[in-house]
């Protein structure tokens, strides 16, 4: 990793210069500060020598950023981290990155700036070229729920499309051709690749794809049912709907039974990541099993053998999602009108 020494003789002035930069001395220059930002971005230069301590230095801290520490998905990714955290006398340092590049790059930058020599990263805002130079400069960085070709050996993933089109399957085994898709409004890999899934496998079976049965909103209950009563009022022949997650099934559920709808008699319902509130609606939700304990604890295990220069550690993995069968989907007995 760059030195102070090599930022001085990059920028060229000396090493006091770029200390005085780094300090936001008022003795430094406007040129000096150009000319050493630039330097340091170029060479991957932290100020403090942080970088350096995550090779030289041992902090006993897993950095862990993830979308939002209040979803229960990412509290079970988290509860996975810390048990393996736990088990090598490890602590967690957690960050939030909201789905939101600048917020999830200063997250990211303080956990480095923190000397987490270990890092979990759940990031759908950042580019794929900015996490490969995180990647770069942290040794012990690896990506979960997210698959980048140039660092897959550290990418621990989900095969998104395969579980929604695993979901879709279920339902038109189960003789439904008319099935609606909630998918979340977020512009992230996720939501394109589960819309895709669902897209596959309705042609895979001959059927049309239609832009009306598929409605966005945020991935919550409260934009599940939003995503609902916006199908409903389309007047559509519904019969089955394929959620982007448990949290918008449940608002889906709800918005289904204010119309006196009834699941799965009127209309069958899957959900996606078998969260534990699937096991607590009514009824029970059908979805899919997204092992997310399995992977965060993965995630967290490479990491650390990143760090230790263990090579013999498992490499980066692509899971397959699985189909949970409850009580929300049912045979279609009518035919199609």
């Amino acid at each position: 990793m760059a030195t102070i020494k090599d930022v001085a003789k990059e920028a060229g002035v000396s090493v006091a210069t770029v200390s005085r930069v780094v300090n936001k001395s008022p003795k430094a220059s406007k040129a000096a500060i150009e000319s050493v930002n630039a330097a340091m971005q170029k060479l991957g230069y932290r100020p403090n020598a942080n970088a350096r301590a995550l090779v030289s230095k041992s902090t006993n801290t897993i950095g862990v950023m993830v979308g939002d520490v209040s979803d229960p998905f990412f509290g079970s990714l988290l509860k996975a981290v810390d048990t393996v955290a736990q088990a090598h006398q490890k602590h967690l340092l957690i960050g939030n990155g909201y789905h939101d590049a600048t917020t999830e790059k200063e997250a990211i930058d303080l956990l480095i700036n923190n000397r987490c020599e270990s890092l979990v990263i759940h990031s759908k805002g950042l580019s794929d070229q900015e996490l490969l130079q995180f990647a770069k400069e942290v040794p012990g960085l690896v990506i979960i729920n997210r698959h980048i070709p140039e660092i897959a050996d550290r990418c621990i993933s989900l095969d998104n499309q395969h579980g929604a089109n695993l979901a879709t399957e279920h339902l038109i085994a189960q003789g439904h051709t008319k099935i609606a898709y909630i998918n979340s409004e977020h512009d992230i890999d996720d939501s394109h690749h589960r819309k895709a899934g669902y897209q596959q496998a309705l042609h895979a079976h001959g059927i049309n794809f239609n832009e009306k049965y598929c409605a966005e909103a945020q991935p919550t209950d409260e934009g599940g049912e939003q995503a609902m009563i916006d199908l409903l009022s389309r007047n559509l022949p519904i019969t089955a709907v394929v959620c982007y997650n448990d949290y918008m099934a449940a608002g889906a559920l709800s918005a289904l039974e204010k119309q006196e709808i009834a699941v799965p008699k009127d209309i069958s319902l899957m959900g996606f990541d078998n969260g534990l509130i699937a096991k607590y609606l009514h009824p029970k939700l059908s979805t899919i099993d997204y092992p997310i304990q399995t992977m965060a604890k993965q995630a967290a295990e490479l990491s650390l053998a990143l760090v230790s220069g263990n090579s013999s550690m498992t490499k980066g993995t692509i899971f397959q999602a699985s189909l949970i069968e409850r009580s929300s989907v049912i045979k279609q007995e009518s035919p199609d009108s």
